[in-house]
């Protein structure tokens, strides 16, 4: 075996931390490619009411849940008492939890306790973000995690 010189641990050192640099690079650079990053536009202006949007939109008292099961999502609104909340507009946007890629907006249909609507979802983390304007005119918005998970057989 020959001997450990100095140009042969300088070698094993430097390729070392060529390895860790490259490593960190490459994640680094697909973590800024797949994260959307931007949740509003200019986070000032949305901090100007914030306060007294929460307030209102916890005064409604509501609570939702998203399920997805056979090719359908739902989304069940409920009240304090835990009866169901007819309101009187609704968007959703779903997508990945880390990309935008996928996004869509379903049409939603009310049948009296829950809203439904079609969505093609495959097995993994996706996001909801519900905005529902009550009879009043008071804004509720919430992002919902949904995970999916499809079973084997």
């Amino acid at each position: 075996m020959a001997p450990l010189t100095g140009r042969k641990v300088l070698f094993i050192a430097l390729a070392a931390f060529g390895v860790i640099l490259a490593a960190n690079l490459t994640l680094a650079v697909s973590a800024v490619r797949t994260f959307p990053g931007l949740e509003v536009k200019n986070s000032y202006v949305a901090s100007q009411n914030f306060d007294e949007d929460r307030a209102a939109q916890l005064a409604l008292g509501w609570d939702v849940a998203a399920q997805w099961s056979d090719g359908i999502l739902t989304l069940a609104f409920t009240d304090p008492d835990g009866a169901p909340v007819e309101v009187a507009e609704l968007t959703a946007l779903v997508g990945w939890a880390t990309s935008t890629r996928d996004d869509f907006t379903p049409e939603f249909t009310y049948d009296g306790t829950v809203y439904a609507a079609p969505a093609d979802l495959i097995e993994g983390n996706w996001n909801v973000r519900v905005r529902a304007l009550a009879e009043d005119g008071t804004e509720f918005r919430q992002r919902i995690p949904l995970l999916v998970e499809i079973p084997q057989g």
